[in-house]
C-alpha cells in the first residue's frame, strides 16, 4: 500500500469519522430550526402584520421551497469548494436570516428574509451537503451513519417547537428570532473544526475510476451496476430522473398522514390535541425507523431498503383508509412512523452506491429536493381532494396510488440490478 493511500483507509469509519457524524447530527438539528420555528411563530406573525392565515403561511411555503432548491445549490457549492465552505455559508446565512426576520417591518420582508436567506442558504446548507459528506466517510456502516445524520431533521422537530414557544411567550417573537440567530452563530461556528480533514473517498474514487478505464472487458464495464458512468446500465441522468420521480411519489403518499392527521382527528370529533399527539408519535417513531432502516440497509442495500419501506408505508395507508377509531388511529400512526422514517435516507444511500462520489452533493441535493416537493405537493393535493369530496378517503386513495408508482419504479430498478449481476456473474 502506498503512503498516499494510507489516509484513505485509516479515516474511513474511524473515531474521527464518528465524531464528524455527531457534529453533522448537531448541525442538522440546529439548522433544521428554520423549518419548525415559523410554524410556532405563525399566529404571532399573523397578528403582528394583520394579514390573513394564508398570507401568514406564505413564509413557511417559501422556506420549504427554498429548502428544496437550496439543497441543489448548496450541494454544488460543497462539491466544488468543500463542505466547510458550505457550513460557514449556511451558518452565517441562518444567523443573518433570523436577525433580519426579527426586524422585518412587513410580511413581504419577513417572507424574503425567512424563505430565501434562512431556507435557501441556511437550512439547506445543513441537510443535503451533510448527508452527502457523511456517506463518503463510511463503507460497511454507511446505512446506519446516514440514518443517524438524517435523524437531525426529526430531532429539530422535537426540540425546537417547545423552545421557540417558551421564548415567544416570555420575550416576544421578534426577540426570539434575534436570539435564535445569535445562538446558531455561536453554536454552529465551532463545529466547523470537525471538518478540517479532506474527504478520503474522493481520492479512492479517482483511483477506482482509473482502474475502471483500464478494464480489459470494456463492454462488461459499461453495464456494471456499480459503474458511475453507467449506473444500473443506464445514463446517470436517467437514473437520477427515475429516483427523483420515485422521491416525489413516495413523499406525496407520506404527506397525507403527516400533514392532515390533526385535521382528520378534528373532523372525527377527537379534538386537535389528539391529532397533535399522533403526529408527535409518528415523528418520534420515525427516528427509530431511520436508525433501524439504516442498520437494515447495511445488510441488504439502499434499493431493497427503499422497496421494503415503501411497501410497508402503502400497507399503513390502506389501514388508515379503513380506520376511524381513536385507539386504531394511534396504533396506525405509530406503525406509519415506524414504516416511513427510513425511506428518505435510502435515497441518499442509493446515490452513494451508484453515482460518483465527486457528484454526491449535487445528486443528493436533487433527489432530496424531489422528496420535499413531494411532501409539498402531497399536502396540497390531500387538502384539495378533501375540499372536493368532504372526506379524506379520496386523499388516502390518492396517496396509495402514488405509493404504488414509487414501488413500481423501485421494483424495476431492483430487477435491473439483479439482471446485471447475473450477467456479470456468468461472464467467463
Amino acid at each position: 500500500m502506498s503512503a498516499s493511500s494510507t489516509p484513505i483507509t485509516s479515516n474511513r469509519e474511524s473515531p474521527y469519522a464518528w465524531m464528524r457524524l455527531i457534529a453533522s447530527l448537531v448541525l442538522m438539528t440546529l439548522g433544521g430550526s428554520g423549518m419548525y420555528a415559523i410554524t410556532v411563530m405563525l399566529p404571532a406573525v399573523q397578528a403582528e402584520f394583520a394579514v390573513s392565515r394564508s398570507m401568514a403561511s406564505l413564509p413557511y411555503t417559501v422556506t420549504m421551497i427554498g429548502f428544496g432548491l437550496g439543497g441543489i445549490l448548496m450541494g454544488k457549492l460543497s462539491d466544488r469548494h468543500g463542505i466547510i465552505v458550505t457550513i460557514l455559508t449556511g451558518t452565517l446565512a441562518l444567523s443573518a436570516g433570523y436577525v433580519l426576520s426579527g426586524a422585518a417591518p412587513g410580511i413581504w420582508t419577513f417572507t424574503l428574509a425567512h424563505g430565501l436567506i434562512v431556507g435557501v442558504l441556511g437550512t439547506a446548507a445543513t441537510f443535503a451537503p451533510l448527508v452527502a459528506d457523511t456517506g463518503q466517510w463510511f463503507d460497511r456502516r454507511r446505512g446506519i451513519a446516514l440514518a443517524i445524520c438524517m435523524s437531525g431533521n426529526y430531532l429539530a422537530g422535537a426540540v425546537w417547537p417547545p423552545i421557540v414557544q417558551h421564548f415567544m411567550q416570555t420575550e416576544g417573537w421578534r426577540s426570539t428570532y434575534v436570539g435564535m440567530g445569535l445562538f446558531c452563530l455561536v453554536a454552529m461556528l465551532p463545529l466547523t473544526l470537525f471538518y478540517r480533514r479532506a474527504t478520503p473517498n474522493l481520492a479512492a474514487a479517482a483511483t477506482a475510476a482509473s482502474a475502471t478505464r483500464t478494464d480489459s472487458r470494456p463492454h462488461l464495464r459499461e453495464i456494471a451496476a456499480s459503474d458511475p458512468a453507467r449506473p444500473l446500465g443506464m445514463s446517470p441522468a436517467a437514473l437520477q430522473t427515475l429516483l427523483s420521480i420515485a422521491g416525489v411519489a413516495c413523499c406525496v403518499a407520506m404527506a397525507m398522514p403527516q400533514v392532515h392527521i390533526v385535521a382528520l382527528c378534528g373532523d372525527l370529533g377527537y379534538g386537535l390535541a389528539r391529532g397533535a399527539e399522533m403526529l408527535s408519535l409518528m415523528l418520534g417513531l420515525g427516528i427509530v425507523s431511520r436508525l433501524v432502516s439504516g442498520w437494515i440497509s447495511d445488510h441488504i442495500g439502499g434499493l431493497r431498503t427503499l422497496w421494503l419501506g415503501s411497501l410497508l408505508q402503502g400497507i399503513a395507508l390502506i389501514l388508515f383508509l379503513n380506520s376511524s377509531g381513536l385507539t386504531s388511529l394511534y396504533l396506525i400512526s405509530g406503525l406509519f412512523g415506524l414504516f416511513q422514517g427510513g425511506i428518505v435516507p435510502s435515497y441518499a444511500l442509493i446515490v452513494r452506491e451508484y453515482f460518483a462520489p465527486a457528484e454526491a452533493g449535487t445528486r443528493v441535493g436533487t433527489v432530496l429536493m424531489a422528496t420535499l416537493m413531494g411532501m409539498a405537493l402531497g399536502g396540497w393535493m390531500a387538502g384539495a381532494l378533501y375540499d372536493m369530496t368532504g372526506s379524506y378517503d379520496a386523499a388516502f386513495l390518492n396517496g396509495i396510488a402514488w405509493n404504488a408508482l414509487n414501488l413500481l419504479i423501485i421494483s424495476g430498478l431492483l430487477l435491473k440490478a439483479r439482471g446485471l449481476k447475473k450477467i456479470i456473474k456468468n461472464y467467463p
